[in-house]
């Protein structure tokens, strides 16, 4: 009889039976994703799915393997945990087979708080493509402005010209909250914001308009700094008054007053400047830093950010002697406003710019060239004396309208008023390597010239329902009208065997009427072609005119008038350029990875009119225009990029015209309407890296262009006279490199910031000198150090040194023209008792000598000021020197193909100055006090 419990027993047993035979082992290994190593001591468990019951767990060996055995089939939730690593979960499915899970990610909790860093809080951080600094994190003195900011931030450098890098690129724009500050020059900014007003200071590429609105990179960008004011300053008013003065009996006396106001209210926002100095301290050079309306009479065609074609005038500038606010003396006298509002939650805004500059400058300039041919040379002296007043008078507006949610119109109009008056004389000696007397020159120039120039721009973007698909149209018109008179009196000899074998003279009057304009369409269309890819599709079309009339009389004794007309140097010249350029780019984007290939094809047509001699010149040219762009954001804070285009550079109109330049009459230049546009391949490759938790930083950049048909210069010189007479041709054989990188980091331990850095160049350019080709190349190479500790309230001390080796080497020289240069910098702030400050800087500069030059070329600037605070910081009154040692000398050295040269000019040395300053604002823009 069976016993009543062996069914039972029967049952369990085949249960255990099967669960046994069907049981399975996980088994595995755990590895570090940072380091690249086995993990030991991470516990491994199974747990339920449905309530994350535990089921059974173990913990990796040494190797960081594991096993779990003795396990039924199903689905399960791996759990991996461990102290110094981020907890781990995930789904698993355990079969017949068993599972494998061999190296397991898991990442560090020193990761894992980086990575939070970057995103959120911290001095500095990355969103995006925008790296951000807490400008609070970085201390700067009492009523620093934003310049004295900007030395402290990593990554970023500003020369002592006010010129700012942000990873070893020039910054083109330096905005407030977003928008424009005063047109585009970045010094307006940075010179006169004051630190304490800035809440962040953002650094990013700006993408153009068009690559914004459609998504698709086109590779156009500008690096630019966006200063986030803090939000107690975008209430009420603040500003700030700067007076200052000195006594010199050398240079007369010495004054440079700055006033800044702003309001804001809301979205409103409105501020004024007045700035008038004999210093050069103000942060405003002579040359004009908008990019429309220059000092030149013919456009260039180029991208611009909005996404159209910016036109920029490209001519010739003999009528005006060339102004270098380094050298010299100058006082100036300027004035701005600047307006900005939204309403209509933001669907309009406006922003509005009027500005008046007047300039005055006097220079004494005094030059040594070299030229050498073959086996022989001849030398110049010359001195020239100048005397330059400049009126500007500009006009900046800006309308933007969102229709509504799909369609939008920006109209940005320009007018920029110019008037120049400039007086030169100028003499100079030319002699052989004997020393013998070649010619002589004696020269008086006199212009009076007007110049105005308008540009208007519409841009329409329209948005479809479906997502990335849009169409944008953009119209684009521009003028310029340049007229004036010239006075040439000059007197030149050559001599033959020490006497005078030929003398001639001028007394002419120039009377010059140049005008371009230009049009552009451009018509932009982009279709999603799936999740990852877009098609950009294109056609723009442009029509340029210009017309450049010349009329040249002699003085007449006769009638006291001129009124004699000199055929050679008159000249009436028309031109037309017509464009027709269709295209098109794929994009892809996904994820860490964006790249976009592509290219247009040009159809230049030119119509050159010589209205003087009835010579007409027409000729047709086809172009391509491949482009290609790569941005690989491998992780945050690190992206490498690649970047090429093709593009065309059009002849401008002087060197077209078939009219001689005889300013100055042994350097004459004469056009050529023969030229052909130039064709430039750039090819562009990037790296960029922060890691914030280490606080180390590291970038590099590569750039390579090369030149087909360049428009360079075909010398004809005459060795027994030294008469140069130049004229534009095209060449071959033309192309150079530039590589710079640097890293960053901060020596805790000592807390020291350091910056290093490589830079090299080369150039290969090719010339034409009396019918030989003549090959120059240039390279230099060198490292800057930048070593930077600081202390509270206390001290801040920066040492910096760049050293350059500079080679150069022409067909027309024997020997190779080798030498360096190195600039030592040390600038240092003492702080006492919080309310005074004793500031300080020394540079000093070493040239090599050479062969040609048998002197080292040196001098050392030390300034100093002294400064007291008032009232919280609101009152400043301090004292400085500049040129402490009065060794601020304007000696330059260049070489250039077969020449080189010397030039030693004026300067403002030691001076003094007592100074005031007053920061005021009121209670509502009031600072947070800081704990």
């Amino acid at each position: 009889m069976m016993h009543p419990f062996r069914p039972v027993l029967l049952i369990i047993f085949l249960c255990l039976s099967c669960f046994i035979a069907n049981a399975q082992n996980i088994t595995g290994s755990v590895t570090d994703t940072t380091d690249k190593k086995q993990v030991s001591n991470v516990v491994i468990a199974i747990l339920k799915p449905v309530d994350s019951t535990l089921i059974k767990f173990t913990r990796t060996d040494k190797e960081g393997k594991f096993a779990l055995k003795n396990l039924p089939e199903g689905k399960y939730i791996l759990m991996m945990t461990h102290p110094a690593y981020a907890d781990l979960l995930d789904d698993i499915t355990l079969t017949d087979k068993g599972l494998e899970l061999n190296n397991l990610a898991i990442l560090p909790k020193i990761k894992l708080m980086q990575d939070l860093i970057i995103k959120s809080g911290g001095s500095m951080r990355i969103h995006g493509d925008t790296t951000i600094f807490t400008a609070d994190s970085f201390k700067v003195s009492a009523n620093a402005n934003v310049e004295e900011l900007l030395k402290k931030l990593p990554g970023i450098q500003v020369d002592k010209d006010g010129k700012i890098k942000a990873m070893g690129e020039t910054v083109e724009k330096v905005l407030v909250d977003g928008e424009e500050f005063f047109g585009d020059d970045p010094g307006m900014a940075v010179k006169n914001l004051r630190a304490d007003a800035v809440k962040e200071v953002q650094v990013f590429d700006k993408k153009s308009d068009q690559a914004e609105f459609t998504g698709i990179d086109d590779g156009k960008t500008k690096k630019t700094i966006n200063l986030k004011l803090k939000d107690d300053r975008k209430k009420g008013y603040f500003g700030k008054i700067d007076l200052s003065g000195g006594l010199n009996k050398d240079f007369g006396d010495r004054y440079n007053n700055n006033i800044l106001l702003s309001s804001f209210k809301g979205k409103r926002k409105i501020s004024g400047y007045f700035l008038s100095g004999n210093t050069g301290q103000d942060g405003l050079n002579w040359q004009d830093n908008d990019k429309f309306g220059g000092d030149n009479d013919n456009f260039s065609v180029s991208a611009d950010e909005d996404g159209g074609i910016n036109f920029n005038w490209q001519g010739s500038s003999d009528d005006e002697p060339y102004v270098d606010t380094q050298n010299g003396f100058f006082k100036n006298n300027n004035v701005g406003l600047q307006y900005s509002n939204k309403w209509h939650d933001d669907k309009q805004g406006l922003s509005f710019s009027p500005k008046y500059n007047y300039q005055d400058y006097i220079n004494t300039k005094k030059t040594f060239t070299q030229t050498q041919l073959a086996d022989s040379f001849f030398n110049v002296n010359g001195t020239e004396n100048m005397h330059v007043k400049k009126e500007t008078f500009k006009l900046k507006g800006v309308y933007d309208f969102k229709i509504d949610s799909a369609n939008s119109l920006k109209l940005t109009a320009k007018l920029n008023a110019y008037n120049t008056e400039s007086e030169s004389y100028a003499t100079s000696i030319n002699t052989n390597q004997f020393g013998k007397t070649n010619n002589t020159s004696q020269r008086d120039l006199t212009t009076n010239s007007d110049k105005l120039a308008f540009n208007g721009t519409l841009l329409f973007k329209h948005k479809f329902q479906k997502l990335r698909r849009t169409f944008s149209l953009t119209a684009d018109w521009n003028t310029l009208n340049t007229n004036g008179t010239n006075f040439l009196k000059s007197d030149n000899e050559i001599y033959s065997g020490g006497v005078v074998s030929f003398s001639q003279k001028f007394d002419q009057q120039k009377d010059f009427d140049r005008s371009t304009d230009q049009f552009l369409a451009k018509a932009v269309y982009t279709e999603p072609l799936g999740k990852k890819y877009a098609l950009e599709l294109d056609y723009e079309t442009s029509i340029g005119t210009g017309k450049n009339n010349q009329t040249t009389h002699s003085y007449s004794p006769l009638s006291g008038k001129y009124d004699d007309e000199v055929d050679s140097l008159t000249n009436l010249f028309d031109q037309r350029i017509t464009v027709n350029k269709p295209g098109f780019k794929i994009n892809y984007n996904y994820k860490k990875l964006k790249f976009n290939i592509g290219s247009g094809v040009g159809f230049t047509r030119f119509d050159l009119k010589d209205k003087t001699f009835n010579k007409d010149y027409a000729r047709s040219y086809t172009n391509f225009f491949p482009n290609a762009n790569l941005t690989y954001a491998y992780k945050s804070g690190h992206n490498l990029r690649f970047y090429y285009n093709g593009n065309t550079t059009q002849p401008r109109i002087d060197q077209l015209q078939l009219l001689r330049n005889n300013n100055d009459y042994f350097n004459q230049v004469l056009g050529n309407p023969l030229l052909k546009p130039s064709f430039s391949n750039n090819f562009n490759i990037s790296h960029q890296s922060f890691d914030f938790i280490k606080d180390f930083f590291l970038y590099q950049n590569l750039n390579f262009t090369q030149t087909s048909n360049a428009i360079t210069d075909s010398r004809v010189i005459d060795a027994s006279t030294g008469k140069t007479t130049s004229t534009p041709v095209n060449t071959n054989g033309n192309f150079n490199f530039n590589l710079y990188a640097g890293a960053g980091f901060k020596m805790k331990k000592l807390n020291i910031r350091v910056d290093v850095g490589p830079n090299a160049g080369y150039n290969h350019s090719t010339e034409i000198i009396n019918g030989l080709n003549n090959v120059t190349k240039n390279l230099n190479a060198g490292v800057r150090l930048y070593l930077n500790k600081a202390k509270d309230k206390a001290y801040d001390v920066t040492v910096s040194n760049e050293f350059n080796y500079n080679s150069n080497n022409t067909q027309q020289y024997n020997s190779k023209i080798n030498y360096y240069t190195n600039e030592t910098g040390l600038y240092a702030t003492y702080y006492l008792k919080k309310v005074w400050s004793l500031q300080s800087d020394f540079n000093y500069f070493v040239r090599q000598k050479t062969p040609q030059f048998q002197n080292n070329l040196s001098n050392q600037l030390w300034n100093a000021k002294l400064q007291r605070t008032f009232k919280k910081d609101e009152y400043t009154l301090y004292f400085s020197i500049r040129d402490i040692l009065n060794q601020n000398t304007g000696i330059q050295r260049n070489f250039y193909s077969n020449t080189l040269s010397e030039v030693r000019q004026d300067r403002l040395k030691r001076y003094w100055m007592l100074g005031f300053t007053w920061n005021f604002k009121n209670k509502a823009a009031a600072p947070t006090p800081t704990k």
